[in-house]
């Protein structure tokens, strides 16, 4: 068995049949959606999980996972308290990287796009539809800021707990989503001999255009 701190000898080659070009959509969104029943079907933990990339105003990029709740043909939805550090950072960039990664299926999905803030409304059907734990979190953390320990943050819920007891939570004014706009969407497959399949989507007018991209 191989050193797993040897990084440089820790390979692992490809089986897959690669992409069928021939039966691809006009759009990206059903692929998108096939490949996402595929990886519910291989048991692939957190299907919906992605990496969202942003930008900080002064051009530091950072990098984090978070769930999609919605993917729509407008794009891809995902929410979080609007002052934490990827809200910031939109505000100041709109620009945004996901990244949907498949592990055992040795595939990914990139999407470059710009975000924007869906309107109050959804934020607040969708706040009101989540688990009351997690709606109480979502009000107690000042997201992406200094805490002196994991005790104020503990009783800032039990708090809020007390204040909320027999009514119902209201989402936060600084929580919401964001709808990323995609311009393009890659699907990436692992093939033998690192001859990946890239199959690169890229907004041109009201349609797409389907390009195949070297590995």
């Amino acid at each position: 068995m191989p050193d797993p701190t040897d990084l440089a000898a820790l390979r692992r080659d490809y089986e897959s049949d690669g992409i069928d070009v021939d039966g691809l959509p006009a759009e990206p969104l059903p692929l998108w959606q096939s490949w996402l029943r595929d990886a519910e079907a291989a048991d692939v933990a957190e299907i919906n999980a992605m990496i969202v990339s942003t930008v900080d105003a002064d051009g530091t990029p950072t990098s984090r996972t978070v769930l999609c709740k919605a993917a729509t043909e407008a794009g891809f939805v995902f929410f979080t308290n609007y002052a934490s550090r990827k809200g910031q950072a939109l505000a100041a960039e709109p620009r945004i990287s996901l990244l949907f990664p498949w592990h055992p299926l040795s595939r990914q999905v990139i999407v470059t796009g710009r975000a924007e803030q869906v309107p109050r409304a959804e934020s607040e059907a969708y706040f009101a539809s989540r688990p009351r734990g997690s709606q109480i979190s979502a009000v107690a953390s000042a997201q992406s800021s200094v805490v002196p320990g994991r005790e104020v943050l503990e009783q800032r819920v039990a708090e809020l707990e007390e204040e909320f007891d027999g009514r119902d939570v209201p989402c936060p004014p600084h929580w919401g989503g964001f709808l990323v706009r995609p311009q393009t969407v890659e699907f990436w497959q692992g093939r033998r001999d690192r001859l990946h399949d890239r199959i690169r989507y890229r907004a041109q007018g009201n349609g797409w255009q389907v390009e195949r991209l070297s590995p």
